[in-house]
């Protein structure tokens, strides 16, 4: 994009500045936002690409004194205190305040676009070792992340460390209160559901933290002849045919805090406790994030006595649909195989599995941050993708 101006002028006595773009379109930009973002040395870290300007030293109410076209690649200001300040046209073009303009932006700087799946998911898969040492192979792991919620990195070593490599090539994992890494496997006086053969219901996990994990990531080590299925449903589609389905069970999932804990000893000892909405929405109600774990959902609940049957009739129904053949898809982990998955969108399960005297199912677990992730996939789609 190499825009070109054609005409810049103040308007409402200096409060906005109006471009004029060589297309024909138009852009009005504040001039308290012009002056707060002033590229100048003085005003901002270019090293650091940080505002140097404090925000004690910004009037609210400046107009421009003087505006001109430097050329048609840039414009200046002059400020009422001769303060000078030049912007270029690429750079404004790409904030442009219209609707569709920060739209545009939006979408390059957060990739909502989501690909909603039920039974009929074809589980994307790519080879572990690409994702490993080839950038593009990284940048379509992680965009697939972000649009479908699951992929399936295949042929790792089945062994324990894994995942730390794998870590490493995102940016770093997320320490938990069960350790950088986990074991899943039948243990003896289980600190954790998770650590027993039997049957796991449709969960995300660690909703009884006040930021859980966003991304999961599961590593086949060894694996059962029988049973130990893992099975997957798309949380926010679900949630979306609940909204349809019945809008006032939806109202209450979205708006009852449900109490969350977890207490014991592992990485260290630990007594977490957290209230989260089964179904977190934004504030354009569009479903972000699912907190739901029966595990681990207290006893206590914090609401008044009359409400708690409707919040159970709408959490039923809710569990009726995570569990209904049409929205639900199962699979089943080989060695080798790491499953890595959104936690805040997919829930997953897993059937029993027979109990034995030797360990005959080991997955390592890890979590990452969806902050991390996300700065990865933007690096690797700039180097991918040549952008500047």
């Amino acid at each position: 994009m190499n825009p070109g101006i054609q005409k810049v002028e103040a308007l409402d006595a200096g409060h906005f500045v109006r471009v004029e773009w060589e297309d024909g379109s138009e852009s009005r930009y504040p001039c308290v936002w012009l002056r707060d973002n002033c590229q100048c040395p003085h005003c901002f870290l270019h090293s650091a690409r940080a505002r140097r300007l404090v925000f004690e030293d910004l009037d609210v109410n400046i107009v421009v004194k003087e505006v001109a076209l430097a050329d048609r690649k840039k414009i200046s200001i002059t400020w009422p205190d001769e303060h000078e300040s030049e912007y270029e046209a690429e750079w404004l073009k790409k904030r442009c305040f219209s609707e569709e303009a920060r739209a545009e932006m939006q979408e390059d700087l957060f990739l909502p676009e989501r690909q909603y799946w039920g039974s009929d998911l074809q589980l994307p898969k790519i080879p572990f070792e690409e994702v490993m040492y080839n950038d593009e192979s990284a940048y379509k792991w992680l965009c697939t992340l972000k649009k479908v919620g699951i992929v399936l990195l295949t042929g790792a070593a089945a062994r324990q460390g894994e995942l730390v490599k794998l870590g490493h090539r995102i940016g770093f994992l997320r320490l938990t209160f069960y350790g950088p890494t986990w074991q899943v496997q039948d243990k003896a006086d289980a600190n954790n559901v998770a650590y027993t053969t039997g049957k796991l219901c449709f969960h995300t996990d660690y909703p009884v933290l006040q930021h859980p994990p966003g991304v999961q990531l599961l590593h086949c080590i060894k694996q059962t002849a029988a049973g130990g299925e893992s099975e997957v449903v798309d949380g926010f589609n679900v949630s979306n045919k609940l909204k349809k389905q019945n809008p006032q069970a939806y109202q209450i999932l979205s708006s009852t805090a449900v109490d969350y804990t977890d207490v014991g000893v592992d990485y260290c000892d630990f007594a977490v406790q957290c209230k989260q909405k089964i179904i977190d929405v934004d504030s354009r109600g569009q479903t972000v994030r699912i907190n739901y774990n029966n595990a681990t959902r207290d006893t206590v609940f914090d609401i008044p006595a009359e409400n708690v049957r409707p919040f159970y009739a709408a959490l039923k129904e809710f569990n009726d649909l995570l569990n209904s053949s049409e929205h639900k898809f199962a699979y089943k982990l080989k060695p080798g195989d790491i499953v890595t998955f959104d936690n805040w969108r997919v829930l997953h399960g897993r059937q029993s599995y027979p109990s034995g005297s030797e360990v005959t199912r080991h997955l390592e677990g890890a979590y990452a941050d969806w902050d991390v992730v996300m700065s990865r996939l933007r690096l690797l789609r700039k180097r991918v993708l040549n952008r500047d």
